[in-house]
């Protein structure tokens, strides 16, 4: 990769990098796992990014990375990653350690979200990021009212794991 894309995929990993500290939270259950995660993520970010040709934001793109990153590997039982060479232009990016001291309403969020399937688990992650349906939908690959309807369906379903 020329220099000048790595210094752009750097940089916008950096500015970006809570999307995939988010999707970690999502999808892991304590910092070991989330820093694997992130490491995931961020690799399989690197080798799809000269393929991004920019038709969607930066952003919504990484989303769909990242998601599907996450998707695949925990979808799994066995934990299992099989390992590439680690190219060091990832290390070359500012990681920022993500604050675990949250609000006790947003524990108990995680926890009831958690126990949502991981295409829920996706939507409530975009929808708390004040994505709109289009980009949800063009994200999850679904269509905009299947979007909206999910999370709606969504809604409820937290409101009884939350308040029983």
């Amino acid at each position: 990769m020329n220099p000048l894309l790595e210094q752009e995929f750097i940089q916008q990993v950096e500015i970006n990098q809570n999307i995939i500290h988010k999707i970690c939270r999502l999808y892991t259950s304590d910092e070991h796992a989330h820093k694997d995660l992130f490491q995931e993520i961020s690799i399989q970010l690197w080798k799809a990014y000269p393929k991004f040709r920019g038709d969607a934001k930066f952003t919504t793109w990484a989303y769909r990375v990242a998601l599907n990153t996450a998707i695949s590997l925990y979808r799994k039982k066995s934990r299992t990653i099989t390992t590439i060479e680690f190219n060091a232009t990832i290390h070359k990016f500012r990681y920022d350690e993500y604050n675990y001291e949250e609000e006790e309403q947003l524990k108990i969020l995680y926890l009831a979200v958690q126990q949502l399937n991981d295409i829920e688990k996706a939507l409530v992650y975009m929808y708390l990021e004040d994505k709109d349906y289009t980009e949800i939908s063009e994200t999850l690959g679904i269509s905009e009212v299947n979007a909206r309807v999910k999370m709606n369906r969504i809604k409820t379903k937290l409101k009884k794991i939350i308040n029983p």
